[in-house]
């Protein structure tokens, strides 16, 4: 055989060698368990739809087109009223894909260390269509505010990444993060009780609009979608998020000590096929 030919395949070898190292899991690590790698698996084509699908950008701005021209319908309608918009961050206002492509090249599961060490990096991108919503909004006199899941000590480091994203009415009186509870009704609450009238909802997760939401099962979730259709695309706006989402949680009855595996089972079992 050819020596170049020889010293080709030798390279190539090492090459896959090396990458198949890169993405199996160290199954010595206690804490990266050794199926992790395939629960992170599980999202590559939602990662991918995400970051490379024109069809997924197509959505961002037809949702965010859709709630621009509702918005100004409200401010035509209330030319005094002291009107504001609810939005959530995460998938809405800001891209964290890359958090999840990072899980699935570690063959890591999802941690709330792990997660800090994202956010602490500021660089989140724009969801497209986002900045220019949100920039007519406060154009329009409308008062916005960012009621998040991210805790409270993750404050400063959004901040941060939403001054360089360009965003408006970035201050402390604009931002409900999580303190003790995931659930947002006690946060709206707050923004209820300044005598707002709140015009829009902006989510990716159905939680992000109301609490009847939370804690159903997705069989309910559905029921409860029907009943309040005319809501969606005037006071609710949902936004596409195929990586993560209350919709998945429901599928394991919220119970958060599944193992990978149980989890992989349960989600094929529940599969309609024909």
């Amino acid at each position: 055989m050819n020596i170049i030919v020889i010293t080709m395949l030798a390279v190539a070898l090492t090459l896959v060698s090396c990458n198949q190292k890169a993405l199996t899991p160290d199954i010595n690590n206690t804490s990266t368990p050794a199926n992790a790698y395939k629960d992170a698996e599980y999202s590559v084509q939602a990662i991918l739809f995400h970051q490379f699908g024109s069809e997924y950008r197509a959505l961002c701005y037809q949702t965010y087109n859709l709630a621009a021209e509702k918005l100004k319908a409200s401010v035509i309608a209330n030319p005094d009223g002291k009107l504001a918009i609810i939005t959530d961050l995460d998938e809405t206002v800001v891209d964290n894909s890359y958090y999840n492509a990072w899980l699935v090249n570690e063959g890591a599961l999802y941690s709330p260390e792990t997660w800090k060490q994202w956010t602490a990096q500021r660089k989140a991108t724009i969801i497209p269509g986002s900045k220019a919503f949100f920039d007519l909004a406060d154009s329009l006199g409308v008062t916005i505010f960012y009621i998040s899941n991210r805790g409270v000590d993750e404050y400063e480091v959004t901040l941060a990444n939403l001054k360089s994203l360009g965003l408006p009415q970035l201050d402390s009186t604009h931002f409900y993060l999580k303190t003790n509870t995931s659930g947002k009704e006690e946060r709206r609450q707050m923004v209820y009780d300044q005598q707002y009238d709140v015009v829009m909802y902006l989510g990716d997760n159905l939680n992000d609009f109301s609490n009847v939401f939370e804690k159903q099962t997705n069989e309910r979730r559905h029921e409860l979608t029907d009943s309040l259709k005319s809501n969606f695309g005037r006071e609710y706006i949902i936004f596409p998020n195929t990586i993560y989402g209350e919709w998945e949680v429901a599928l394991y009855n919220y119970n958060h000590k599944l193992s990978v595996a149980q989890k992989d089972s349960i989600r094929k079992a529940v599969l309609k096929g024909y």
